[in-house]
C-alpha cells in the first residue's frame, strides 16, 4: 500500500524535555490506523506536529509524497489533512447547519467585491453549500438538530457534527483526537458507523488517537503504540493487546 502520512525520524523538545524521539511512522492511503501509549507518550505532540499547529525541531514530514513539514495548518488544511480535537470547537451561536457551511474555503460571500457587483454567483454557490451541508448533515444523522443552536447539542453530536465538518471539504486525511471522549454508548456507535462508511465509501483515510480500546479494536488495523516519544511496537489489535512491553508500559511490570 501507498503510505499518505510520512513521520520521519522526528524529533521535538520543549525547553529540556524531549516529547518526540527520533520518531518515525507510515499511515497507509485509505487504512483507519490507531496510535495508543500510555499519558505522556506524546501522541498529542505528534498529533500537532503532523497537522502544523507544532513544527518539529528536526526530521521530515510528508503528505501523499510531498514535503510539509514546514507549511502552516492552514496550507495543510487546504491539501486535504484534516483534524477534529478532543474538545470539540464549534461555533456555538451558530447553527448545527451554518457550522458546516462555514468550512468550505473561498467562498464568493467572503470577498466584497463578489457581495456587491456579483450577488448571483455568490447566491448560487452558497445554495449550492446548503445543499451540500443538507446532505452531511443527514449522513452524521443530525437532522433533527440542524437548525439548534451547536452550543447546545450534546458532548456527543458535538462530535458528530465536527466529523461532518470534515466532510465539507476535500479531505485527504482526517487526524481523529480522542474522538469518543464524552460520548455516550448509543452516539458513539453512530460515530463509529459514519467513520467506517466515510473509510469504506469515501476513501477517507484515518488516524485516530484514543484511550477507548473497544473502539481502537473495532476500526483501527494496524494499531501503533508510542512510549516515551518513539514508536514503540505497531500491528493489529491482537497482536498489541498480547504484547509484553505493552502490557508493561501500560500496567507495569507485574501485569508483564
Amino acid at each position: 500500500m501507498t503510505p499518505i502520512i510520512e513521520v520521519q525520524r522526528v524529533n521535538k523538545a520543549f525547553g529540556g524535555l524531549k516529547v518526540i524521539n527520533d520518531c518515525s511512522i507510515q499511515v497507509e492511503k485509505g487504512s483507519i490506523t490507531g496510535m495508543i501509549g500510555p499519558n505522556g507518550a506524546g501522541k498529542s505532540t505528534l498529533f500537532n506536529l503532523i497537522a502544523g499547529a507544532l513544527t518539529p525541531d528536526s526530521g521530515h514530514i510528508l503528505l501523499d509524497g510531498e514535503e510539509i513539514t514546514a507549511l502552516p495548518a492552514d496550507a495543510r488544511f487546504h491539501k486535504g489533512l484534516l483534524r477534529t480535537f478532543q474538545i470539540a470547537h464549534e461555533f456555538g451561536q451558530m447553527s448545527a447547519l451554518e457550522n458546516l457551511m462555514m468550512v468550505p474555503p473561498h467562498q464568493a460571500g467572503e470577498r466584497l467585491f463578489a457581495t456587491w457587483f456579483k450577488p448571483g454567483l455568490v447566491r448560487r454557490e452558497e445554495d449550492e453549500v446548503r445543499r451540500r451541508a443538507l446532505e452531511v448533515i443527514d449522513f452524521v444523522g443530525l437532522h433533527h438538530v440542524r437548525n439548534e443552536l451547536a452550543g447546545n447539542l450534546s458532548g456527543g453530536q458535538k462530535k458528530l457534527l465536527e466529523l461532518g465538518r470534515t466532510m465539507m471539504t476535500d479531505a485527504k486525511v482526517v487526524l481523529l483526537d480522542e474522538i469518543a471522549a464524552g460520548v455516550n454508548r448509543t452516539l458513539l456507535g453512530d460515530l463509529m458507523g459514519n467513520i467506517e462508511r466515510l473509510n469504506r465509501e469515501m476513501g477517507y483515510t484515518f488516524l485516530v488517537i484514543e484511550h477507548d480500546m473497544e473502539m481502537i479494536a473495532r476500526l483501527c488495523d494496524p494499531v501503533i503504540v508510542l512510549a516515551q516519544g518513539s514508536v514503540m511496537v505497531e500491528g493489529s489489535i491482537d497482536e498489541i493487546q498480547r504484547n509484553p512491553e505493552v502490557i508493561e508500559a501500560y500496567f507495569g511490570s507485574d501485569a508483564a
